[in-house]
């Protein structure tokens, strides 16, 4: 208990500076929420006095006085629907804020992390995270203060009546409220933990989904339908009975309420009625008790029966600060500098680099070095390394040891906007966002005149298809650009590089999903690209790299060879070998 305690207790440490924004807010509605609470007392109050009166002094229950009474009550509802109409919107627009706080700041902390935070990370977890759990927060922060607040207004005021009239009365009621407390604990407990182990399950579906989705062509074209519905299925059956678990300690946690609110009602009935009996309270005292009970116990429920919102909000806060407690392991150093203008000369010295630390290394003390302007292709088998290698020059990923040098300067002394604003990736995997040609464009540039995108396009040679679409630069691309060919959308992200202008390019075998006809246009496009800058260019198909300055091949012991075409082609190596296997292919 004690260790959930404080746990609950960081947890509402961390959240509570997204509350503090919002504080002027949060007491305008903690006071309608008081107000509310009182207008719900002044009921017993009233029945009370009317009993009475009617008992006591039949006489002075008059016609004006019920009138007076009834229209007394009329105003404090009036007052209380508009305290209730208050409370209910600036409190859900507070939790909207603080819900849209939290998404953006998470948001901003995921684009801080490395690629190996997502190379282990399912984005549909990510994507349940960022919305559903945020949500339960938001309906939390709000709901929860007020609730609390109310409950204890109510709380008091209940004590206070009940002692004016018998302290017997008061100590009867009260005392039983703590068990309520213990008697549910354990299945607070254990609500609280499906709640998460829920939250979990539904990232996993969100992530099921997504990969199905994105997938389908491939799903259908090999007739997996049945393959994935079954791994789909399977998912679901999990977050069922999660569902039914958490429905289960639900239930036990109403039940074990309702039980006790009983209690409590005929202890009040039980002693109310011998307090009567012996005169001790009056008739009005008892009517009064049993609306007042029953208004104390509806607010006590009402913030039991909160429990289960609070297990989501809590659940929600402690699954955001997982992620905000991530470190990215790539950032900034305290000295780090904007480089200034690049030259594009690039040195790896005594370079090593594994993706798990402890596992067999991709690179061991490499050693190499570019030229400025200089063309150096990198080739050889899968697993060699060369796509790991251009990873490093930006810092995508961190090398264990060893130095990369930009124009001299190690990369680490230079600001990760600096160093990556200033290289130009084009990959085999071309991504592009949903939206038009012309969006994804300007995401080389974003301030880019019409003027210089169809200039970047007309460098890509993607001008043509362009134009002859049915909207132009303006034609929507579809998810991932799926209404364009593959070689349509290479050309695009090369006009994105264009666009641009940086003086180092990393080319990751840019072609080798192309047709040879899209190939040839995509080739023609790099060249020109590639023409003043400093470029390193992962080849597939090795006739596409023969007038490289230079050809390095990779393999899992380093560096084998180094040199021109011509010279490697003389020394009858690797890369002859290599070549002459592919010429005859």
């Amino acid at each position: 208990m004690k260790k959930e305690k404080g746990k609950n207790l960081r947890l509402m440490k961390r959240f509570f500076p997204y509350l503090k924004k919002h504080l002027g807010t949060e007491l305008v509605v903690l006071l309608c929420a008081s107000v509310s609470a009182a207008c719900e007392i002044a009921l017993p109050l009233i029945v009370r006095r009317i009993t009475d009166t009617e008992v006591n002094d039949p006489a002075n229950l008059t016609t004006n006085l019920i009138l007076m009474i009834a229209a007394a009550y009329i105003a404090l509802r009036a007052l209380d629907s508009l305290a209730s109409y208050c409370q209910s919107y600036l409190g859900h627009k507070m939790g909207t804020k603080i819900e849209n706080s939290m998404r953006e700041d998470m948001f901003d902390h995921l684009q801080t992390l490395s690629f190996t935070f997502f190379d282990n990370t399912k984005v549909g977890q990510l994507m349940s995270r960022m919305t559903s759990d945020l949500f339960d927060v938001a309906e939390w922060a709000h709901h929860f203060p007020e609730m609390l607040l109310m409950t204890l207004v109510k709380f008091f005021a209940s004590f206070y009546i009940f002692a004016s009239m018998d302290i017997r009365f008061a100590v009867t009621v009260f005392i039983l409220i703590p068990f309520m407390v213990v008697f549910t604990k354990k299945s607070r407990t254990k609500m609280r933990d499906t709640f998460k182990e829920g939250r979990h399950q539904v990232g996993e579906i969100n992530a099921r989904l997504e990969d199905s989705l994105l997938g389908v062509r491939v799903v259908r074209s090999f007739t997996n339908e049945k393959v994935e519905k079954e791994k789909f299925a399977k998912g679901n059956v999990k977050y069922t009975e999660i569902r039914n678990k958490s429905h289960q300690y639900m239930s036990q946690f109403h039940a074990t309420v309702k039980l006790l609110d009983g209690i409590t009602y005929i202890c009040v009935i039980a002693v109310g009625a011998l307090l009567m009996k012996d005169g001790k309270v009056s008739t009005g005292d008892f009517a009064a008790s049993l609306l007042l009970i029953s208004t104390l116990l509806g607010s006590i429920r009402t913030i039991v029966d909160f429990s289960e919102q609070f297990s989501r909000g809590i659940t929600g806060v402690e699954r955001f600060v997982e992620i905000m407690d991530e470190v990215p392991d790539i950032k900034d150093d305290e000295n780090a500098v904007d480089i200034g203008e690049v030259q594009g000369e690039i040195e790896f010295r005594d370079v090593s680099f594994s993706y798990v630390k402890g596992e067999r290394e991709i690179l061991n003390n490499l050693n190499l070095h570019i030229r400025k302007g200089g063309n150096v292709a990198l080739v050889g088998p899968s697993g060699g390394g060369k796509t790991t290698l251009c990873n490093l020059i930006p810092r995508f990923y961190e090398a264990e040891s060893g130095e990369i040098l930009l124009d001299g300067k190690n990369i680490k002394d230079i600001t990760l906007r600096s160093l990556r604003s200033n290289i130009g990736v084009v990959a085999q995997d071309v991504y592009l966002f949903s939206g038009t040609i012309r969006d994804n464009l300007i995401y080389g540039k974003s301030d880019a005149t019409d003027e210089e995108i169809v200039e970047a396009a007309k460098k890509a040679g993607a001008h043509d298809f362009i134009s002859a679409l049915p909207n132009g630069y303006d034609t929507y691309v579809g998810e991932r650009g799926v209404k364009l060919s593959g070689g349509q959308k290479q050309r695009i992200s090369i006009a994105r590089v264009f666009l641009k202008n940086p003086p180092v390019l990393l080319l990751d075998e840019a072609t080798s999903a192309l047709d040879n006809e899209s190939e040839k246009l995509v080739q023609e496009s790099l060249e020109r690209l590639a023409k003043g800058r400093t470029t390193l260019t992962i080849a597939h198909r090795l006739t596409t790299i023969r007038n490289a300055d230079e050809i390095v091949v990779l393999t899992e012991d380093g560096i084998a060879e180094q040199g021109s075409h011509s010279e490697l082609m003389a020394k009858g190596g690797i890369y002859s070998n290599m070549y002459s296997m592919y010429a005859t292919m």
